[in-house]
């Protein structure tokens, strides 16, 4: 499968294969994120790496658009955007809702006899296979998960207190809040590919055996890390992350070159 002349994508708004590639880094964000929160990973990913934040509709450039609330509609369209671009090895990175939609991603390319991905690397969240009781957000009124936000401490100060950026920013909150809140597991044959898991050590959302439960879900390598921090410890810790992810990935890079 090769790329010959690429076509602007909505779902891949940073997306300019280059040459020298060798691998393929697809980044998902957490509930309410979007594809600008990975826009400093650039500067510390090697030019043989093409980083392609994934764009979920109803945030950034695609404010407008209506958030999707069935997480396998969601699948299926994130599928479809990327096929034309799995023709190098590929690896997800995901966090929290994230590292979700990047395992039900791996096991739909499975399903579909498509590539699937070298590596799945999630990051602060609870394995899918862990029993836990989700709370539920999305229906929350809106100074109360204004409140919810401020605790979990994701998003700045500044923006839960400006109304009106608020006001655009929570449908896509509630959407994809409803997304995790409905996930439902499925046992399946476990993926073939090796597994990474990240948490912060000051994480009160997600303990080290519900990290540390996603060895269950590969019968391949398995490494957990955790780095200083609370939920949201990838930001600022970007450098340390990336560090730690290649040195699981420079194998795949230089078998591809």
């Amino acid at each position: 499968m090769q790329i010959n002349s690429p076509r602007f994508s909505p779902w891949l708004p940073n997306l300019k294969p280059k040459s020298s590639a060798k691998l393929r880094l697809f980044c998902l964000p957490y509930a309410g994120g979007n594809a600008s929160i990975f826009h400093d990973w650039a500067a510390h990913l090697p030019e043989t790496v093409d980083l392609c934040p994934i764009q979920l509709p109803g945030r950034g450039a695609r404010i407008n658009e209506t958030s999707f609330r069935h997480l396998a509609n969601l699948i299926t369209a994130i599928v479809k955007e990327i096929k034309p671009y799995l023709g190098i090895p590929f690896v997800f990175f995901g966090h929290s809702l994230g590292a979700l939609i990047a395992f039900e991603i791996s096991h739909k390319l499975r399903l579909e006899h498509l590539p699937v991905p070298a590596h799945l690397v999630v990051s602060g969240c609870a394995a899918p296979n862990q029993e836990i009781k989700r709370r539920s957000l999305s229906s929350l009124p809106k100074l109360t998960l204004i409140e919810e936000l401020a605790r979990l401490n994701g998003t700045p100060k500044e923006l839960l207190r400006n109304d009106e950026i608020m006001e655009l920013m929570l449908p896509s909150l509630r959407a994809d809040f409803s997304l995790y809140e409905s996930y439902c597991y499925q046992r399946r044959s476990l993926l073939e590919c090796p597994v990474t898991a990240f948490g912060g050590i000051r994480d009160q959302e997600v303990n080290l055996q519900q990290l540390d439960s996603w060895r269950n879900e590969t019968r391949s390598r398995f490494l957990l890390y955790r780095l200083p921090g609370n939920h949201f410890f990838l930001h600022g810790k970007e450098a340390d992350l990336i560090a730690l992810m290649l040195q699981q990935l420079n194998s795949i890079i230089y078998k591809a070159a």
